[in-house]
């Protein structure tokens, strides 16, 4: 039996990936062919995360075995090189076993490193807190001006604002001489044979769409979530504790947001996650973009998935 191709399901937040993913592993299964869906949604990681998340409830999921759902404490820190790790030992046994892969999520960097060469080189403490204590003293621009000096490319790729990411590159240049590492290439190779989907919605209605989704999670009792997280550790981890919606419902509970003050700026953060979600994911070369609101959307996915040349 050859081993099957992974589908990989992509898009920004909001436009029903999750719901796809579980149509698409129906629609297999009634073909005699098994499927399993694996996230790549660095959120859905966190056990107690749920409603903030989005993240399908086990009542919810069809009888589909999920993978790397509820896997991490809230007082860990996630790590793209161990996600990586777990995750392509995953997709390999379940492809030896004949079953499809389906990874599904909106977390770029997540879904890069499981499906393209990506390398993570080693940090160190030390240089690490140097760096971020010169980024305090002299400001992003002077260390984006320093990577810009090292490696044009590289710098260009990251853009001049994203603090962690600069300070990241310095580091590895630091350590290996090579501020390239750890970045993805501008057109990388998949590691396995694979079938991407992305799902694509018109802006304007996106936007409407998520604004309205904050407004559900609020309702749906957010903020009772957080204050059960925090009770757990919440506020300890710089990870989860800087989820979108998590980190201003804490505010809201501390006093120190209003609760439309907290849902306004959930809403701005999260369609500006959108546009950069967007923006990570067209960058691929190979996907295939779908309408998200489509009747059709079941038939388009499946008629791709079976056109494949790495197809079912």
């Amino acid at each position: 039996m050859n081993s099957p191709p992974v589908i990989v399901i992509v898009g920004a937040t909001g436009t029903g990936k999750s719901d796809l993913s579980l149509d698409v592993a129906e629609a297999l299964a009634h073909r005699g062919q098994p499927a399993e869906i694996i996230n790549a949604d660095a959120m859905q990681l966190y056990r107690g995360m749920d409603i903030g998340t989005a993240k399908v409830a086990v009542g919810e999921r069809r009888g589909i075995p999920h993978h790397m759902l509820d896997v991490l404490d809230i007082t860990e820190d996630a790590s793209v090189a161990a996600y990586q790790r777990e995750t392509r030992s995953i997709i390999v046994g379940l492809r030896d076993r004949g079953i499809v892969p389906i990874l599904v999520g909106g977390s770029g960097l997540y879904v890069s490193s499981v499906i393209y060469p990506f390398d993570f080189p080693g940090t160190d403490a030390l240089v690490r807190g140097r760096l971020e204590r010169e980024l305090a003293s002299e400001g992003i621009g002077a260390l984006a001006q320093r990577l810009f000096a090292l490696d044009e490319s590289v710098a260009r790729r990251i853009g001049a604002t994203n603090a962690r990411r600069i300070v990241r590159a310095l580091e590895v240049a630091e350590l290996t001489g090579d501020p390239s590492r750890g970045v993805l290439p501008d057109d990388p190779e998949a590691v396995f044979p694979s079938i991407l989907l992305g799902l694509n919605t018109p802006r304007e209605k996106l936007v409407s769409r998520l604004d309205t989704r904050v407004i559900t999670m609020w309702n749906n009792g957010l903020v009772d979530e957080v204050r059960s997280l925090l009770q757990n550790g919440l506020e300890r981890s710089t990870t989860a504790g800087r989820a979108i919606g998590y980190a201003q419902a804490a505010s809201q509970i501390a006093g120190e947001l209003s609760a439309d003050d907290a849902i306004s700026l959930t809403q701005q953060l999260t369609r500006r996650y959108a546009r950069r979600q967007v923006s990570w994911f067209k960058r691929y070369q190979h996907v295939t973009w779908l309408d998200a609101d489509s009747a059709s959307l079941l038939d388009d996915a499946t008629r791709v998935v079976s056109g494949c040349r790495t197809g079912l």
